[in-house]
């Protein structure tokens, strides 16, 4: 194996005013980039210093003084007004109540009765419009004609006068009475000729900036703060699309598609556009509609970047709504580099399954910012980030091991680490960790089973690694993607609409879904189609595996609620058939394949309850309160395990790991480049002949790695460790 590197794939955020700080630490982690962050710039020393540089630029807040003079270009969303409810025959309704008035401003100058609507929630009825009007004056709209103790709302449109990540940056860091920075919508044609100008500009008053880091291009993921006093976040969803709508937008789909989109599109009476409902033919279209109006003006940007002999990174967080890494077009947009910041496997694994020739990179955590996402103490008394890098870092690694990125790299305020030397040392063993693994993927990809497994919900690929935010603990398909990230099988993800319009691929194996009912994930109304609870059931009968966790195929239908119910063997008591006499589940006296490596009893964190044996021929592994927590069924040639719920521990990820192997019918497989301790993890690459083993957990471990002949490898790891072993 070729020599490890110790210096390069980092970048460092630099820091004018810590110009030694910046260059020590620079050499002491191996940076080959120095960046800026929100909030601070680097001086012509760093600049000046033998790094590239990496300068951050985000166009819609690029010139508050354009903003200011253009508050009607500003960008919009719209919201649903807290209910009201009547008690009488008129009611008058504050917008903005119980809403942040520093993000929000009601948008009065697009006509309301042509943009909004006002609804009875009680009947879930649409109001006439003239039986409302708006008071411009007050930001309260008057409802008359009302029906008594009925709940009535208003869909609003809303502009957006403090961009939320700036406001987000702001007020951790306490900047004071720094100028809020308003956003701009390029889908005006007079935004779009100023932001190429703008961008223009900029590129001219840097010279030296090497790689220009959009962060990220147009819409910000949806996030809606509330009242201060009462509820500072309200709303929130990664891959939503409430924040890119405006009347101009509305009116543009109208004319591509042929139908115009309504407030409740997006409003959807309260719930909003969330990742985790099933998503709608109409929010689909809207989707991609913005998509391709952001993938072909974010092309005209990066071509003037191109032009001025400088690379484009996109930071896939912040404003990405609309690029859609997974998508067929997002090579078109031209990017270079691709940034993720990460907290954890899966991920990791969603930054570095984007396809393209682009170059991937890590922001770890945590931010050099005094607090954390949640306002804990990070880089302030209390806090130890040190212990937070090394935790987050080992999550990091396990999908690591199976899938490689190019470069990590840390963001916000270097002055920050000065008190906390254990951390700059941690940083420093980090760095060399991620070139050890990024060496072995450079040889070849490392063994990985002979298993395909694809996790079925309502969006499939678009929304590949189920990403709809940070770490969701409790949600059992973040659970399942978290504990798939970081094991030795082929993961894909298919829709619902994948399976009706070409079936299930041959080369899949095992179909996981996992879900609440009724959620995009577990699929919703999707269950109700008779041609996927056909084609499923065929594909089963004929040899496949399916394994479902929480309310698989749940919807309330039919005679079953899991609708594959047939097949996995157990079904869930909704209070529907209480005066069924129901089977007492028999727990299976063998101690089997799946369970062997279990150390305690089985904890799926909130398992879903009342689940029953539809039949003596199903095998129960475990039960809970006298709901069946692991199920087992043969269904014709086919295999399916039911779990209650998930939570991602390592007893649970091999739980799982064996579970795919059992519902595959190939138990006989399983063996070959795993740990006989589930709180460790390997990967074997056959090109260095190498076999990379981690320690997740913060104490010492013993374990055993099994090579493909059934041999064993003794190892000792200390907490958090890691061992490259030649095999």
């Amino acid at each position: 194996m070729t020599k490890i590197k110790d210096k390069g794939d980092f970048t460092l955020p630099g820091e004018a005013g810590y110009e030694d700080l910046t260059l020590e630490l620079a050499e002491k982690w191996g940076a080959d980039a120095i960046r800026d962050s929100d909030g601070t710039v680097l001086s012509d020393k760093i600049i000046s210093a033998d790094y590239d540089i990496y300068s951050t630029i985000c166009l819609v807040r690029g010139d508050n003084e354009w903003a200011r003079a253009n508050t009607d270009k500003l960008q919009q969303n719209y919201l649903m007004s807290d209910p009201v409810i009547a008690d009488g025959d008129k009611i008058t309704i504050d917008l903005l109540s119980g809403f942040f008035r520093e993000q929000f401003k009601v948008n009065g100058h697009d006509d309301p009765k042509t943009w909004w609507q006002v609804f009875d929630r009680t009947t879930g009825e649409q109001f006439p419009k003239d039986q409302w009007d708006f008071d411009r004056t007050t930001n309260t709209v008057t409802i008359t004609n009302v029906k008594k103790w009925h709940k009535y709302t208003v869909n609003f449109l809303a502009y957006r006068i403090w961009e939320a990540i700036s406001m987000y940056n702001h007020i951790t860091n306490e900047w004071g009475d720094r100028e809020h920075l308003m956003p701009v919508d390029p889908i005006y044609p007079e935004a779009q000729k100023f932001m190429l100008s703008y961008l223009q500009k900029w590129l001219d008053a840097h010279p030296k900036t090497k790689i220009v880091r959009f962060t990220s291009m147009f819409y910000n993921f949806a996030w809606f703060w509330g009242d201060p006093a009462h509820q500072r976040f309200r709303y929130a969803d990664w891959g939503s699309y409430e924040m890119t709508v405006s009347p101009l937008a509305m009116t543009l789909f109208a004319k591509a598609k042929g139908y115009r989109m309504t407030s409740e599109d997006f409003v959807n009476n309260g719930a909003y556009c969330s990742s985790h409902n099933v998503p709608s033919g109409r929010l689909l279209e809207w989707m991609d509609f913005m998509h391709s109006f952001v993938v072909n003006f974010g092309r005209q940007c990066i071509d003037l970047i191109h032009r001025a002999g400088k690379v484009a990174y996109m930071f896939y967080d912040d404003h990405w709504v609309g690029t859609e890494p997974y998508s067929e077009q997002f090579k078109n947009m031209g990017f270079d580099g691709l940034i993720k910041c990460v907290f954890n496997a899966f991920e990791a694994r969603l930054c570095a399954g984007v396809q393209g020739p682009v170059i991937k990179e890590l922001r770890l955590h945590p931010y050099l910012f005094p607090t954390g996402l949640k306002g804990e103490p990070t880089f302030q008394p209390g806090g130890d980030p040190a212990r937070d890098a090394r935790k987050f870092w080992a999550n990091i690694r396990r999908g690591l091991l199976r899938e490689p990125v190019d470069r990590i790299g840390l963001g916000g305020y270097l002055h920050l680490v000065q008190n906390f030397p254990d951390f700059v040392e941690t940083i420093e063993e980090i760095t060399q960790e991620f070139r050890t693994l990024k060496q072995c993927h450079a040889l070849g990809v490392p063994y990985t089973a002979p298993l395909k497994v694809a996790l079925l919900t309502a969006w499939g690929k678009q929304r590949s690694w189920v990403y709809a935010g940070h770490f969701i603990h409790g949600m059992e398909l973040y659970e399942v993607t978290e504990a798939l990230a970081g094991l030795p099988v082929n993961v894909t993800f298919i829709s619902f609409q994948d399976i009706l319009k070409t079936g299930i691929p041959e080369n899949i194996d095992v179909i996981i879904n996992a879900g609440k009912a009724g959620t995009a994930w577990s699929g919703g109304e999707h269950w109700k189609n008779e041609k996927i609870i056909e084609k499923m059931t065929e594909w089963i009968a004929g040899g496949g595996g399916y394994i479902g966790v929480g309310e698989p195929s749940a919807v309330q239908h039919s005679s079953q609620y899991f609708q594959l119910a047939h097949v996995l063997g157990v079904d869930r008591e909704i209070g529907l058939t209480l005066n069924n006499i129901k089977l007492t589940g028999i727990i299976s006296g063998n101690k089997h394949f799946i369970l062997k490596d279990m150390e305690k009893n089985i904890d799926f964190g909130k398992d879903i309850d009342n689940i029953f044996a539809l039949d003596k021929s199903t095998t129960v592994l475990s039960q809970t309160n006298g709901s069946v927590q692991i199920a087992l069924n043969r269904f014709g040639k086919g295999h399916t395990v039911y779990l209650s719920g998930f939570k991602f521990t390592p007893e649970n990820t091999r739980l799982l790991h064996r579970s795919m192997f059992w519902a595959a019918d190939r138990q006989k497989n399983f063996g070959p480049w795993t740990c006989s301790n589930v709180r460790t993890d390997c990967a074997f690459y056959p090109g260095t002949k190498q076999c990379v083993v981690v320690n997740s957990s913060d104490k010492a471990e013993k374990t055993q790695v099994f090579d493909e002949n059934g041999h064993s490898i003794d190892v000792e790891l200390k907490p958090h460790g890691i061992k490259i072993i030649d095999v």
